[in-house]
């Protein structure tokens, strides 16, 4: 590598320690002479569910409402009084249908280990942190899937790692995986934990111990170059945790996906992440500069860190979306940008899903780039408005109602039509107020109403705790979950309706009584299509195995949206759950090109967590 310009130098003698979601670390060498676990993510974040531990949807049987806990978000410590009442009328519950998940999965009811004494001897003279500690075992042994998270409930998890181990740094990354590939063990490394592929799973027909590479105490930013705009990271921070770090040197990524608080920056290149704000800092790719990932074979990365390369096939893109199966990414240099200077929120109200998503295509035909800019359907508006808390004046009550006298009569809309869009703004004062007042005139021509700041905040920042919410249905009996696709432009809508239609004709086939609830949004825009989410919900009570009615129904949604010419996945990755269509999407050719690559780089399939290939 080049040596560090003077001004990078002065970066790292001032540097970035420990971490804002977990205690200060001590140095590494205080670290490997300590042999103590480091501080864990467990400690803070629920074993069985999304988030913090002290941050959920509780229902109060009692009061018969819904409030959200803890003080890390702004619906904290606010009821609910209309969230009750949508659930039992969407899914069609009973007042006296309310169950509680397992407090824990006892240490008994767990897997023995799978031991190689071989291996164990050895890591425990490289002096890194390793626990075969089940509850810890079981924390990493998974990732967010709606099977996962009731496997987790139900106590029913039959395979799970044998080891768990915490390096600090790229050398120790290389050193684990020389002695993996030496006595024949398997390593599947975890980040943030978020995945909703599959991919965290361990593979059940694995004999070989597997252990568990935890890269969170590689959460350190390396270094800072002002005048290159550029950063290297270790790849286990988070990025909520990377976003205030760059902030006190007065810069950001501006990658920002919903799992921001939790996922880790070497997740985000493992599965080709994108953020809700790529509209001006672009997807992972975009951002990438360098990165390393070691392999049993050794280490992959470029000779230079410049911001393009011509030297055949890019070795990075055999990194990005490789879902752990190649190696282990460790380093990461992304560009990086000075925080913005003015940020803007607003929302509209367009009369129809179809007026929405023209006026979204003729922003991005106008070149106007909005930080972020997404299209909610009728039915998550509604939803938006359920989730507002107990109002707090009569004024407000007031101005509501005022409001929907206003789109009702004199504009006309049709509340079970009407689609709600929200934005944000980004960049120096000037250009932001520009760019806003050319939204305004761009929403107006098409009919829409202007909802304000405060809307598009409230629906931009509700983004953070819409994952809260899946833990709250399960406790009803329902089951829930989000899948997301990229189409063209002019499939759009046609998508939208054929996946609802697909959905609901395959509910009746499996004999579900009562429909799911379906709604979808864009969230993300390109010059050629966009991205839309789906989330669909069902009641499971009295079904023998809602979760498998459940993945029968996204299966089929999938097969139509490939029919309808969307993308198996716009950002979530393969993992195991989307395998199927992988030589579909991308030709058999294709596919045998990945497995080339992974016989290559992985002969002795060290990297066996079943992903992709």
């Amino acid at each position: 590598m080049p040596n560090m310009a003077a001004e990078r130098l002065s970066v790292i003698q001032g540097h970035i320690k420990g971490s804002n979601l977990f205690m200060e670390k001590s140095s590494k060498k205080e670290h490997k002479e300590s042999h103590k676990v480091p501080q864990c993510r467990e400690d803070v974040l629920k074993w069985n569910g999304w988030g913090y531990n002290d941050s959920k949807f509780l229902y109060d049987s009692h009061k018969d409402v819904i409030c959200f806990t803890g003080t890390r978000y702004p619906l904290a410590n606010k009821k609910f009084p209309l969230f009750k009442t949508w659930i039992k009328n969407v899914f069609g519950i009973t007042d006296d249908y309310h169950c509680k998940p397992k407090v824990e999965i006892k240490t008994k009811d767990l897997p023995a280990p799978v031991v190689n004494k071989a291996f164990l001897r050895d890591i425990k003279n490289l002096k890194i942190f390793c626990t075969d500690n089940p509850q810890k075992r079981l924390f990493r042994s998974h990732g967010h899937t709606l099977r996962e998270l009731f496997m987790l409930r139900e106590g029913n998890f039959k395979r799970i790692p044998d080891l768990v181990v915490w390096p600090t740094s790229h050398d120790d990354v290389v050193e684990i995986v020389k002695i993996a590939n030496k006595h024949n063990v398997v390593i599947i490394p975890f980040g943030g934990g978020t995945s909703v592929s599959g991919a965290l799973e361990c593979p059940m027909d694995e004999k070989r111990m597997i252990v568990t590479l935890d890269t969170t105490e590689m959460n350190k930013i390396l270094w800072i170059d002002k005048k290159n705009n550029t950063t290297q990271v270790q790849a286990g921070i988070v990025g909520k945790d990377l976003e205030c770090k760059l902030a006190e040197y007065g810069f950001c990524t501006g990658h920002e996906p919903d799992s921001a608080e939790f996922s880790s920056l070497g997740g985000w290149v493992a599965t080709r992440a994108s953020g809700m704000k790529r509209n001006i800092y672009g997807n992972i790719e975009d951002m990438l500069v360098h990165v390393r990932m070691v392999t049993s074979q050794g280490v992959v990365e470029r000779n230079c860190q410049v911001p393009r390369i011509s030297s055949g096939p890019d070795v990075h893109h055999f990194i990005l979306g490789s879902e752990g199966t190649f190696g282990v990414i460790t380093e990461v240099t992304l560009r990086i940008h000075p925080l913005p200077e003015c940020k803007r929120y607003g929302s509209f109200v367009f009369s129809d899903f179809e007026t929405g998503v023209a006026f979204m295509r003729e922003v991005t035909k106008q070149g106007l780039k909005p930080a972020s800019v997404r299209l909610m359907d009728n039915e998550q508006l509604v939803f938006g408005q359920v989730l507002k808390p107990e109002s707090e004046s009569v004024l407000r009550s007031l101005v509501d109602g005022l409001k929907m006298f206003y789109f009702t009569r004199i504009k006309g809309f049709k509340i079970t039509q009407a689609v709600g869009l929200t934005f944000l703004l980004e960049g120096n004062r000037e250009d932001v107020q520009l760019l806003e007042s050319k939204l305004l005139v761009l929403g107006n021509s098409f009919g829409g109403v202007y909802g304000g700041e405060e809307n598009g905040k409230r629906g931009y920042l509700l983004t953070y705790v819409i994952a809260y919410i899946r833990d709250l249905l399960f406790d009803f009996g329902v089951f829930a979950e989000s899948f997301e696709t990229s189409v063209p432009w002019d499939r759009v809508l046609d998508l939208c309706k054929n996946v609802k239609d697909r959905i609901l004709r395959e509910a009746d086939v499996n004999g579900l009584q009562r429909q799911p609830s379906i709604s979808y949004r864009v969230t993300q825009t390109y010059d050629v299509g966009a991205c839309i989410y789906f989330y669909m919900g069902i009641y499971g009570r009295g079904l023998p195995d809602p979760i498998l009615i459940y993945e029968k129904l996204e299966a089929a949604a999938r097969d139509e949206i490939l029919a309808c010419g969307g993308s198996v996945s716009h950002h979530h990755g393969i993992g195991k759950i989307r395998k199927r269509w992988l030589k579909q999407s991308v030709s058999g050719v294709g596919l045998g090109m990945m497995k080339a690559v992974k016989e290559y780089v992985d002969p002795n399939n060290v990297f066996a967590n079943g992903n992709l290939i």
